[in-house]
């Protein structure tokens, strides 16, 4: 085993000299108020000034940033948007943070082979929005993916909406170009979609930083569908949705996205975003978006018109035109921001579960918010079993933000009780390390922990993220200078 190195008290003269003299001034960052824009992620309720911030615009710059930690045993997080919800992007005390947002260009499109090269700061609907033109489009589509990053997309491999049908981040991407713990630059993957060897790609895609910075990205983005129908089903009961959602997929069918969103979620989001398309009355809704060939579109569409109302469902509102489509989807996008108006925190937990068991966990979920206290708002990608339930809370309040830590955990318990995960997008980071004991064996993490060592040999890239060590999740997301102290699983 190797004992990670403790903080210590350190001359930051001569690193900020190597830094300034290989990027130069203006993409060094220091001062400490200008520190403060990068102390945190999307997952507010943990914060860590880092030492010092740089911002590379090339491979080669990030490759010299990463020699300069290595060759002053620096420990280094990688940050892209900063939308990351799991505390993957937050600094540890004295450490170097590498923000990758100023490296956002398209570097190539080739339609022929239906792939795109991004830099790794290039926000997710840019790369839509350059081939739409032409018929294509990218299809991982996060709630936050008109401001995330590719990179940070690839770190956590982010799924979306569109998840159901075409996958998550790492089926849409063929290759990286990526800078090692060492400063090293490697290729991963090919152009081609089926290559010999390792699958080296699909290891680092959803590593979170701790095996390296992906600085450039081959994505595979696919033609538009010819025709695309949305539905809207409401229903009186949370459950109902629930079974409905399993009749659909036991049918056969797969939509190109299935959402749903529970009465408190819907209610928030229409006092926010005003849709006026979302029945306030109902218990819950079901957004499902079906796409291919117009006869197909139009038949599937019957069938599940047909399955929503055997289960339930009061009425359903088809959306074929773009606009209309774009007006039942905004609310759902919405949806988290849309909680800012119903309190000044929440806490959102990303656990996954078999579509089957829908109707349980969420009864159970209702049931632990009863028992602590707190309102627990379900907004979630019903189709692949991806919850996103979201704590209300308050955290001026002392001693809330533990209990509903709480809270989250017994929900994530809950996930693998019944055979799911403890995260289907939006990773492990800082905040739900402490749970990877709860899903995977001794055999398992200690295996994981082998692979990072073999990529991480000096356990400086994003350390204390990801793998647990002996302290709790609350612990080590709030005192991220002892915990760098701990013992890692190598």
């Amino acid at each position: 085993m190797t004992v990670m190195p403790s903080p210590v008290t350190r001359s930051w003269a001569p690193i900020l000299e190597a830094f300034t003299a290989a990027l130069g001034p203006d993409k060094v960052v220091r001062r400490k108020e200008e520190l403060l824009v990068y102390e945190c992620d999307g997952l507010t309720s943990y914060r860590q000034r880092p030492a010092v911030v740089v911002l590379p615009n090339s491979t080669e710059e990030v490759a010299a940033a990463v020699k300069i930690c290595d060759q002053f045993q620096v420990p280094f997080v990688a940050r892209g948007a900063g939308t990351g919800l799991s505390g993957g992007a937050l600094p540890i005390e004295d450490s170097v943070l590498i923000v990758m947002a100023t490296m956002r260009n398209i570097l190539e499109v080739d339609l022929e082979n239906q792939r795109v090269v991004v830099q790794p700061g290039v926000v997710n609907n840019w790369v839509t929005q350059a081939v739409s033109g032409a018929g294509f489009y990218y299809a991982p589509d996060p709630s936050s993916q008109s401001v995330c990053s590719v990179g940070g997309n690839v770190a956590e491999n982010s799924g979306g909406v569109h998840c159901l049908k075409y996958g998550v981040t790492t089926n849409h991407v063929l290759g990286l170009k990526v800078v090692t713990p060492k400063g090293d630059i490697v290729d991963l993957g090919s152009p081609v979609a089926e290559t010999p060897g390792y699958d080296l790609t699909g290891v680092f895609v959803g590593s979170e930083g701790t095996l390296g910075i992906a600085t450039e990205i081959t994505l595979r983005i696919l033609k538009a569908p010819e025709s695309i129908q949305v539905l809207l089903a409401d229903f009186t009961s949370v459950e109902a949705a629930g079974e409905a959602v399993s009749a659909i997929t036991s049918a056969g069918i797969i939509p190109a996205g299935m959402e749903m969103m529970d009465n408190f979620s819907l209610n928030a989001v229409e006092d926010v975003v005003a849709t006026n398309c979302y029945p306030r009355d109902a218990a819950a809704i079901l957004l499902i978006e079906i796409d291919g060939l117009p006869a197909e579109v139009k038949a599937t569409g019957e069938r599940i018109d047909q399955l929503c109302r055997q289960n339930g469902a009061r009425s359903i509102t088809i959306a074929t035109d773009p606009e209309e489509r774009l007006r039942l989807w905004k609310g759902r996008k919405a949806a988290f921001a849309a909680m800012g108006k119903l309190s000044p925190d929440y806490y959102v937990q990303d656990g996954v579960i078999p579509r089957t068991q829908l109707p349980y966990v969420l009864k159970e979920i209702e049931a632990l918010g009863a028992h602590h206290g707190y309102r627990v708002a379900n907004v979630f990608h019903a189709g692949d079993g991806n919850l996103h339930p979201l704590i209300l809370y308050n955290n001026s309040i002392p001693g809330q933000l533990e209990q509903v830590e709480e809270l989250g955990g017994d929900i994530l318990k809950l996930c693998i009780k019944v055979g799911g995960s403890i995260s289907g997008e939006h990773g492990i980071g800082a905040d739900k390390r402490c749970y990877m004991p709860d899903m995977f064996s001794e055999t398992d993490l200690d295996t994981m922990a082998w692979v990072r060592q073999a990529f991480n040999p000096s356990g400086l890239a994003n350390p204390t993220k990801l793998l647990p060590t002996p302290r709790t999740c609350g612990e080590a997301a709030r005192h991220q200078g002892a915990a760098f102290a701990d013992v890692e699983r190598f």
